[in-house]
């Protein structure tokens, strides 16, 4: 891992990337592709998924703002159109497009490699399914047959979102055959360093594959008619054995914590500039009223580490308030804490433990699975905790109060218990 920048850098200087565009972007064409360098394809699509997610006005920004963890502090007009639902043409694009046109675009290239490249065929084929699955949970219907390829449809159709999951879930089950296929035949080209992920570990890769069904299938749970389905495709994960994901999934392409544009994303676009000084953004952003009343009720000590304590205690700002006072402030109210923000340089998380915990227990006591609801209930909890910086004991004094949501006896409807702790973790 420690070489991928080097070796990136190294690549500006003879031209295979770019030099106007963003850092580590690849002048690629896959309309008219000459020779693709599957080692140079897939940090960059890796760096693309960060960008997805992470930039501002990206997947992270939309999801705290529509799930009331995040508002606007006095002074700043950044996300009014949120608070309002203006929803047009120009709202999140992109989201959309950077999906397409940047990290799909590179996951493409590496799916279409021919014969010696399994894995990375497998990658692209995991990757892929990782952003159609995002689109299909943002938009419902989404092009996906004649989305990709060498020539691409001007027009291309919309796509069924159920039929697009289903076809996700064979995609993956055959990315795993491909992987487990190519590690007998002993004739593979690996990554290795430039798998900003799992740094070539493909039995990671197959974990994370079975992770990704989960919740594809989690997200089906409650639709009528897809218990067998569901059970079925559950057995297939079963059978194959190898489990899922044991710690967090992040991306980290060697960030550097003291250069503009190399800092990791998020941090970058929300927190502080290469200086050290907070940008506007972080300012602008901080939690809603009803996020720190919920924390405060429940006792939770993940507040220090969600959100920034200011000097006067924890404070939020109702969404979409117009006539603020200087309560709202930004030095007066929460924003985004150092349990999120740990360094310019942390590793960009793109899947949590806590998610693949909490996900596998909501299909448990939905009794699609086997497996013990109470026991990953309370390792999602604890697993949210370790991500922020917390210890294992702060998780269990706070699984033990009794208070609704929290401890797994005192909570009467055990969905809506684990549904809050995802929006929490």
């Amino acid at each position: 891992m420690k070489n991928t920048i080097k070796l990136l850098v190294l690549l500006v200087a003879i031209g295979l990337f770019t030099a106007c565009e963003d850092w580590l972007d690849v002048n690629t064409d896959p309309n008219n592709p000459t020779e693709i360098t599957p080692d140079l394809v897939l940090p960059v699509a890796q760096y693309y998924t960060v960008q997805v997610l992470q930039d501002d006005r990206r997947m992270n920004s939309i999801g705290n703002l529509m799930m009331a963890n995040w508002s606007q502090a006095k002074g700043y007009s950044w996300y009014w159109d949120e608070f309002k639902y203006l929803v047009n043409s120009s709202f999140y694009t992109r989201i959309f497009e950077y999906s397409y046109s940047r990290s799909l675009k590179q996951y493409q290239l590496l799916y279409e490699l021919g014969e010696g490249y399994e894995y990375y065929q497998a990658i692209g084929a995991i990757m892929k399914a990782f952003h159609f699955q995002l689109l299909v949970d943002f938009y419902g219907d989404i092009p996906y047959t004649e989305a990709l390829g060498r020539k691409y449809e001007a027009t291309p159709v919309y796509d069924n979102a159920q039929v697009i999951y289903e076809d996700l879930i064979t995609e993956l089950t055959n990315a795993i055959t491909s992987i487990k296929a190519a590690d007998k035949s002993g004739q593979i080209i690996a990554p290795d360093d430039d798998d900003a992920m799992f740094g070539g570990d493909m039995d990671k890769w197959i974990q994370f594959a079975n992770t990704l069904k989960i919740r594809i299938l989690t997200r089906q749970s409650d639709m009528a008619g897809r218990s067998s389905y569901i059970t079925s495709e559950i057995a297939v994960i079963d059978a194959e054995g190898s489990g899922f994901i044991t710690e967090n999934v992040a991306i980290d392409p060697g960030w550097d914590a003291e250069t503009p544009g190399k800092m990791n994303i998020f941090w970058e676009a929300l927190c502080k500039d290469a200086s050290g000084a907070y940008i506007s953004s972080y300012k602008a952003t901080c939690a809603s009223d009803f996020v720190i009343d919920y924390l405060k009720t429940t006792l939770d000590p993940r507040i220090d580490y969600i959100y920034e304590r200011p000097a006067g205690g924890h404070a939020g700002v109702p969404q979409g308030t117009l006539d603020q006072t200087d309560d709202y402030l930004p030095e007066n109210v929460s924003n985004i804490g150092p349990g999120i923000f740990q360094s310019a340089d942390q590793p960009a998380i793109i899947f949590t433990l806590a998610e693949d915990r909490l996900n596998r227990a909501e299909l448990a006591v939905k009794t699609l699975t086997a497996e013990n609801a109470k026991t990953l209930y309370e390792a999602g909890v604890a697993a949210s905790f370790e991500t922020l910086g917390l210890g294992a004991g702060d998780a269990t004094v706070y699984l033990s109060k009794a208070f609704n949501n929290v401890n797994w006896e005192s909570s009467a409807n055990k969905v809506e218990a684990i549904i809050t702790q995802k929006w929490i973790a």
